[in-house]
């Protein structure tokens, strides 16, 4: 695990955005197309803005897959991640070759799991962008999470911690208007991705990423996983790597 730290989110995020876009160009010109899974959230803010200014990247030639969403919610819902990405990436880049998004409010959402794992399953991922929770989650898969299954999606529960994270973030009015479920990629299927770019800015993710870093690997910090990545770079500020050691 590489470990890279900054002054603003800003900076962090246009250093995340790089990377990823990187890789991007060289899976086009290699493979003539590349396959990249992003997260969304407030930590992502910044890293999304940095990648879809990148001019120099044919989108045609991208697809996109969509890391999580909550159960039962519509795309119109302010909380939607679907609305998310639609908004801060899918229209704001030229012609994007495909956005597979989770739809929280199939009617069935096993079938849901099972549409999205057969579209993911054959394809080389380049790189995953991902985030960290406060309770150390991994896309939405919360303590103790699931490190087994070898299923690209699942249906998951949604622990007090984490939704307690997405009412201070602001997306929910109430406590109790936060879903319970939601559909999220699996943490082995985050761990396929060939690249690993995980964007962690704020004081209060401090302690989820020093967990991460520090800690055993264990289903109670889900994000602990990513020290088994070969290729996993965290970007954080000077706020959430303010309980690691000094980073040179």
């Amino acid at each position: 695990m590489y470990i890279s730290r900054f002054n603003d989110k800003v900076t962090l995020g246009q250093s995340a955005a790089s990377l990823a876009a990187t890789t991007i160009l060289d899976a086009i010109e290699t493979d003539g197309k590349a396959s990249i899974i992003l997260a969304t959230g407030a930590s992502q803010f910044e890293m999304l803005s940095a990648l879809v200014a990148v001019k120099a990247i044919d989108w045609s030639k991208v697809e996109v897959f969509h890391l999580d969403e909550y159960i039962g919610l519509p795309i119109s819902h302010p909380a939607s991640f679907r609305k998310y990405l639609r908004e801060r990436f899918v229209e704001k880049v030229s012609n994007l070759g495909a956005f597979h998004e989770v739809r929280g409010d199939a009617s069935d959402p096993v079938t849901e799991c099972q549409r999205l794992g057969n579209l993911i399953k054959n394809r080389k991922i380049v790189v995953a962008c991902v985030g960290i929770g406060e309770n150390g989650h991994l896309a939405f898969n919360d303590p103790p999470a699931n490190f087994e299954t070898e299923e690209p999606y699942i249906i998951v529960d949604l622990d007090e911690k984490c939704r307690r994270q997405q009412l201070g973030e602001g997306w929910f009015p109430t406590l109790d208007d936060v879903p319970k479920k939601a559909i999220s990629m699996s943490c082995r299927q985050i761990l396929r991705a060939e690249q690993i770019v995980c964007t962690v800015p704020d004081l209060r993710k401090a302690e989820a990423v020093r967990d991460a870093v520090y800690g055993d690997v264990s289903p109670e910090v889900p994000a602990s996983i990513l020290q088994k990545h070969p290729d996993c770079t965290l970007f954080l500020d000077v706020y959430s790597a303010s309980l690691l050691e000094r980073i040179a």
